[in-house]
């Protein structure tokens, strides 16, 4: 048994247990990640996100995103404006602009003067094998069996994979019944985040997000970048929007289709703690 210090955030209530792994090279297995994220018997997390030293010549640092069912993953908006928070109050970086390395690539995080962060999220794929997702060509919509019906969707990645459905009231989607069946439906071999969206107008749109592996969140930042990219391409959504989760607001720009989306709002620390492993 090792003592593990954490710092327990949440960006929109989308939880975190984050970790400054530069100096300790703690590694964390499958078991560890599931029992730390125990709201019962654990911390308590939908994900852990671990600084690291930077492995490229070009970032400040690593940036490593675990799911609380223990599997890695390749992006995470909220975990990024919490991850530069960290960094920036435990004076691991002076930069107001700090270039992570992900999974994915590097992504950049910018602090804001009144605390919140800008995250530029990357390009948006719609390529199928990019997503990764099993279809003959790249369409604005597609047709899903799911569960004997048929559901138009769109699909995305922005560092990780993304299914968007609409539907007319956010309240009374079937997120706890669809969320599950599309996230492991076959045509996303990899598994996929199922976004529900309620349009309200051309800059604002409501959203809720059943996450891979995780379950449904407060809020998820990449989620809301994959939304505002598929609704503008189906020609239902202007570049510049609000999407509002379960957690509270986020602001999102794409300037356009060829550039990195960018998502500003806050992010929280809760506690400081240590845990034994």
């Amino acid at each position: 048994m090792r003592p593990v210090s954490f710092t327990k955030m949440h960006g929109l209530g989308n939880d975190f247990m984050v970790v400054d792994n530069l100096a300790e090279h703690i590694r964390f297995s499958t078991e560890d990640i599931c029992k730390l994220s125990d709201r019962h018997t654990g911390i308590g997390f939908d994900q852990l996100l671990v600084v690291s030293r930077a492995s490229v010549p070009d970032a400040e640092f690593d940036y490593r995103i675990y799911n609380s069912d223990g599997n890695e993953v390749e992006h995470c908006g909220n975990g990024a404006r919490c991850f530069a928070r960290f960094v920036h109050d435990k004076q691991l970086s002076t930069s107001r602009s700090i270039r992570v390395n992900t999974l994915n690539g590097i992504i950049t995080l910018v602090l804001q003067d009144n605390n919140d962060v800008t995250v530029r999220m990357g390009v948006p794929v719609f390529e199928p094998s990019a997503i990764p997702f099993v279809a003959d060509e790249t369409q604005a919509f597609y047709s899903l069996e799911v569960a004997g019906q048929v559901l138009q969707v769109g699909a995305a990645g922005i560092g990780n994979p993304h299914v968007l459905l609409q539907v007319d009231d956010i309240e009374t989607a079937a997120v706890e019944h669809l969320g599950p069946l599309l996230e492991s439906h076959p045509n996303f071999p990899n598994r996929v985040n199922v976004g529900f969206m309620q349009i309200i107008n051309r800059q604002r749109i409501r959203l809720r997000v059943f996450e891979r592996g995780v379950g449904e969140t407060m809020a998820c930042g990449s989620g809301a970048c994959a939304a505002v990219a598929i609704a503008h391409r189906q020609g239902l959504l202007d570049k510049t929007a609000t999407v509002t989760l379960p957690g509270g607001d986020l602001q999102l720009h794409w300037p356009d289709e060829n550039t990195s989306i960018e998502m500003t709002g806050p992010c929280s620390t809760v506690f400081e703690g240590h845990t034994r492993m």
